[in-house]
């Protein structure tokens, strides 16, 4: 008779994966002891998240299989619109053709730990990436939508190939000849999009940290430069840095 596996044996065989998932479920599903039936539970459940992410990346590639025909697709997206002080950054990313790369999301979905993850993981995947920033002193200049079309069409020039579509989260880029697709939302909805906002958000988040060691007492590492009170008390109470934004910021210091 052959003797019982333990639990730990059941569930190397389980994260070995040297068989079929299924076969695994009907071989144990009779044992009675709570501890197999709680691994087969939890397995269960793996594989209905892993499940529940395929459907969800599938959904994601919808836009670029929808244009796949027009040639090389880019997904771009930028990140710190609103803060009041720092860059304005924009990513622009192409990804190899099919390529699925599990856990993109849009980068405000996603916690910091996870973004570094993948902003890793797409450098190393991506066939091209472009980044683009504005600083304090072009968003004051010619105001905020246009440093953030400025940084875009830079992340664009930036890319080692020509891309003939953009994916874009809900804008149309002046001055580019190239063909243009806005979605609103595309940082939840495109794959490419989605890749392009963490590289994005992770570009400028490190500039924040970096700006946080020369200029510790504005707390930048914490808030990145957005109007949270810590950053207002301190703003209030030293006047502005060089990287905050004047024209985000008058009526703070009136």
């Amino acid at each position: 008779m052959e003797k019982q596996k333990t639990i730990r044996e059941i569930e190397q065989e389980f994260s070995e994966g040297r068989e079929d998932r299924n076969l695994l479920y009907e071989r144990y599903s009779g044992d009675t002891r709570s501890g197999v039936q709680k691994l087969l539970a939890k397995y269960h459940r793996q594989d209905a998240a892993e499940e529940k992410e395929t459907r969800r990346l599938e959904q994601m590639c919808i836009y670029e299989k929808k244009y796949a025909s027009r040639g090389v697709i880019c997904g771009i997206d930028e990140a710190g619109r609103g803060p009041l002080a720092g860059p304005v950054v924009a990513a622009a990313v192409i990804l190899p053709a099919g390529c699925v790369i599990r856990g993109v999301n849009d980068s405000k979905k996603l916690s910091p730990a996870k973004r570094e993850a993948l902003y890793g993981e797409i450098m190393d995947t991506a066939l091209s990436v472009g980044v683009g920033m504005a600083g304090p002193a072009v968003i004051d200049e010619i105001n905020i939508l246009q440093a953030t079309y400025q940084a875009m069409r830079q992340a664009v020039s930036a890319l080692s190939l020509r891309p003939d579509v953009l994916l874009n989260d809900a804008v149309r880029i002046p001055e580019l000849d190239i063909y243009q697709v806005p979605i609103i939302k595309g940082d939840a909805k495109s794959i490419s999009i989605a890749a392009a906002s963490i590289i994005a958000k992770v570009t400028r988040d490190r500039l924040m940290v970096e700006y946080d060691r020369i200029m510790p007492e504005y707390g930048f590492a914490s808030h990145k430069g957005y109007g949270s009170a810590e950053h207002i008390q301190a703003l209030k109470r030293l006047g502005p840095s060089p990287i905050h934004r004047k024209s985000f910021i008058s009526h703070f210091l009136s």
